[in-house]
Parts: C-alpha cells; structure tokens; sequence
C-alpha cells in the first residue's frame, strides 16, 4: 500500500485524535453502521480507561460518549485477550448506569447503554465477525416475548424490554476476510487492513479519509505511531510463541507420562511455563506490572520475583 493511501489503525486514533469534538464524525459513522439507526454524539463523558497511561502500552482504550437521545455508548478497544471479558463489560455498562442516575431519581433516569467492543485479539469460536446481544424476556409456554409498560413523553406506551437493558456488539476483526459487500464490511476492511475504498459514502469512513492520513502526522507522532505499531507487533509475536510452547510442551510431557494424569499434568505445566515466559518477555520490554498481571493472571509479587 502507498503511503499515500494508508489511514491510522483505529485503536491509536481513538486514544489520540477522536475525543476531538471535530472528529466524532468518524465515530457516529461507526456507531450509526452498527446500530443500524443515525446517531449524534453530544459529548464525551469521564471514564477511567479515556485517561493516558504511558506506561501500559496494551492497556484497553475505551471512549464512553452520549448520544442525543441520551443514551450511554461505550466504544472498546480490546488489543489482548482477557479471560472475563464478558464479565468485565458487564460490569463497565452497570457502572455506566449506576454513575448516571443520582440518589433519589425515579428509575426512569436509568440510561440505555451501548457496549460496542472491537476485538483485535482472537475471542470466543463462532462463524461470524460481528456478534450483537440484548436481553429479551420470552414466555416459556408460548415462545411470545413480553412488553412492558413505559412513559415516553407524557405517554404510557408499550416497549420490548430491550429498549430497557444494555446491548453488546462484539466485533472480531481478526475474523474477518471478505470482500467489502456492505458499510458494515467497509468499516471492518478499515479496522483490519486500514484499506478505505477511494469512492466510499460509508457513514465515518469519508472522515477517516480526510483527517486520519498517516501521512498527515507530524514527525514526532509518526514515531510515537510506529513505535505502537511495533509494539503491538512484538506482544502478538510473544502471545503466539508461548502458546505454542505451552501447547508444545504439554503434549511433550503428556507423551512421556503415557497415563491421563501424566498428559494432565504435562499441558498444566507446560501453560504455566508459558505464562511465566510470557510474563517475563513482557516485563523486559518495559510493560507495566499491572498489565502483565491483567494479561497473564500472576500476582504483583509473583510478577516482580521474576528475573
């Protein structure tokens, strides 16, 4: 690709350049294609992960914004796997819920939130690329789903219990490989490849193709941008190898063992090894304490007694 034609890779925008208010274009273009509805961003509200922490190169990057319904959308960017991910952006939306409704409201100030989660790591098996939740109450007789009451603009009327709870998209980049047919298929080809078609009417990719040029950087943030982008290559290089290691040595010992114990006992020793090689690769390339513990599982100490 000419460099003329390459775009910044999302997860470095989002973090640098898209809490701009001049560019929530890009991001109401994604959010729109996903939602399948026009959406507006008002404003970007606090959360912990929007603050910059230099010392964690692989730390999640998130943007939690509202929409002018008023609705809380949280946009993830998620570099590594984790192994309570769904655990952890449960807890994010209820946070978001809780954080946005003070003591003594009625629970009609409770929030719709939105959790969309680009995936830049392998997660969970499935045959699609983009996988989208929502909570739906079905009668265990009749198979018909439940509406429920709600007062909208001075009107009783009636919703699916939906419009209520959380949604989650989960969008796998890594699995995804085709030929764009859709806006939907145009923002993963930008999110994996930095590909944008040149007469692309995509809702956001038109503004990736006027503000987000590699080429546009100054020197002191090509750097800065490369360096990320060699990072980000060395940590899946480390993931990889100690996977491999771990798998290979499992079966290494399971083989000389020759009993089911022995095969159990290899590929738990064999992950464990790994997960201390990978620890300690990590720590030698000046990764936090706290990331490694997040990525591998290791305590502080267990982290720190590593040479």
């Amino acid at each position: 690709m000419k460099d003329d034609d390459l775009y910044i890779r999302f997860d470095w925008a989002i973090k640098h350049i898209l809490r701009d208010k001049a560019n929530f274009g890009i991001l109401e273009g994604l959010i729109s294609v996903l939602l399948g509805e026009d959406v507006k961003i008002e404003e970007l509200l606090e959360s912990e992960s929007n603050q910059e922490n230099d010392h964690d190169k692989f730390n999640r990057v998130d943007i939690k914004a509202k929409n002018s319904h008023g609705n809380i959308i949280i946009v993830e960017v998620q570099l590594t796997r984790q192994l309570y991910y769904l655990e952890r952006i449960l807890f994010g939306t209820c946070k978001a819920i809780t954080e946005h409704i003070n003591i003594g409201d009625k629970y009609d100030q409770v929030k719709k939130v939105y959790s969309i989660s680009i995936l830049y790591c392998d997660y969970g098996q499935g045959d699609d690329y983009v996988y989208h939740g929502e909570t739906v109450f079905k009668g265990i007789h009749t198979g018909n789903d439940l509406l429920v009451n709600l007062k909208e603009r001075g009107v009783i009327v009636q919703h699916l219990p939906r419009k209520v709870f959380p949604e989650y998209y989960l969008v796998r980049v890594n699995a995804y490989d085709k030929i764009p047919q859709n806006p939907l298929d145009e923002w993963l080809t930008y999110l994996k490849t930095g590909k944008i078609k040149e007469d692309t009417r995509t809702p956001g990719l038109q503004e990736v193709r006027e503000k987000l040029r590699v080429l546009a950087m100054t020197p002191k943030e090509r750097r800065a941008y490369d360096e990320h982008m060699d990072n980000i290559m060395v940590q899946n290089d480390v993931l990889d190898t100690a996977r491999d290691e771990g798998r290979a040595e499992g079966r290494a010992e399971g083989r000389a063992e020759g009993r089911a114990e022995g095969r159990a006992e290899g590929r738990a020793e064999g992950r464990a090894e790994a997960i201390i090689e990978l620890a300690l690769n990590m720590k030698r390339q000046g990764i936090s304490t706290e990331a490694i513990s997040r990525i591998t599982g290791l305590s502080d100490s267990e982290i720190s007694a590593l040479d």
